[in-house]
């Protein structure tokens, strides 16, 4: 079964977790680390015939362009990840059109191609700002992938839907795809298993079993990384607590073999071409 294969493009220091270390004002003079991280990636989808969908960061694609072409030139979808990594709840409707709006053009000013997805900073569309749906919608998007049917202290819809929903509702009345991130049942609960912080704080075999278990129900499941997740070379910020060390720090050694071992092990596609085949919508494979 094709699986959803995406790539978050973002660098160490735009990480939620540090927000009250490192300013925006603060992200020019940090090191660079992003694109050599996101081509050792695409070096080893092409080893495995995967392809991916990358949620670019607009400050990233500003200060990287010819990383959002090679991406595309490569056979892989660009989706859009917001343009300053700002929460959504935080923000008023008004403030995530305009960011949203800019993050897109550029993207597709880069590409020559329309994006049509979209993923929210850490997962920030929760039951407080499903108007954020409304917005994505009336700017032409056909699906986002930013709801996390788990618990967690920052996101999460426990109840949403747990695989793939075409023709979501906005408060609105608009209608846009969904493709909520990969859980399993234990219990009563939907345990995460879509990869990131995941993987690596998780034994691999959680990861790989929550792949499987929606493919032995007939359903695709996402994964997602980060770039700077495979890279344990990057500074370390001083000074953390021992929380956001671990989210921050843990196993970063280790991710990129799990990761391989997953995309070696099962088939992949970008979200986009994921969707129009488990959806079989014409709008998004003529996308």
């Amino acid at each position: 079964m094709l699986n959803a294969l995406s790539v978050d493009v973002e660098d160490y220091f735009h990480v939620e977790n540090l927000t009250d270390r490192i300013t925006r004002d603060q992200w020019d003079t940090m090191p660079l680390r992003v694109e050599a991280n996101t081509h050792r990636l695409l070096d080893m989808f092409d080893a495995h015939g995967a392809k991916a969908t990358f949620f670019t960061l607009g400050w990233v694609a500003e200060r990287c362009p010819d990383l959002v072409k090679t991406i595309h030139a490569r056979g892989h979808e660009i989706g859009c990840h917001s343009h300053l990594h700002r929460l959504i709840f935080n923000l008023d409707p008004e403030e995530f059109r305009q960011d949203t709006q800019r993050c897109k053009s550029l993207l597709e000013d880069l590409t020559g191609a329309p994006v049509v997805g979209y993923r929210a900073p850490s997962y920030s569309i929760t039951r407080k700002n499903l108007w954020a749906l409304d917005v994505l919608a009336e700017l032409g998007f056909l699906y986002d992938s930013s709801i996390f049917p788990v618990r967690h202290d920052r996101y999460g819809i426990p109840d949403f839907h747990r695989w793939p929903v075409a023709d979501l509702p906005t408060p609105s009345g608009h209608r846009i795809h969904e493709f909520p991130l990969t859980t399993f049942k234990l219990g009563k609960m939907n345990m995460p298993a879509a990869g990131g912080g995941y993987l690596r704080l998780l034994p691999p075999q959680w990861t790989r079993y929550g792949v499987q278990a929606a493919n032995w129900a007939g359903r695709p499941a996402i994964l997602y990384i980060h770039p700077w997740e495979i890279d344990d070379g990057q500074p370390r910020m001083e000074g953390l607590g021992r929380l956001k060390r671990i989210r921050c720090y843990h196993n970063l050694h280790d991710t990129f073999r799990r990761l391989e071992g997953l995309v070696r092990r099962f088939e992949w596609g970008t979200v986009r071409d994921v969707l129009a085949v488990t959806l079989n919508r014409e709008e998004l494979k003529a996308a």
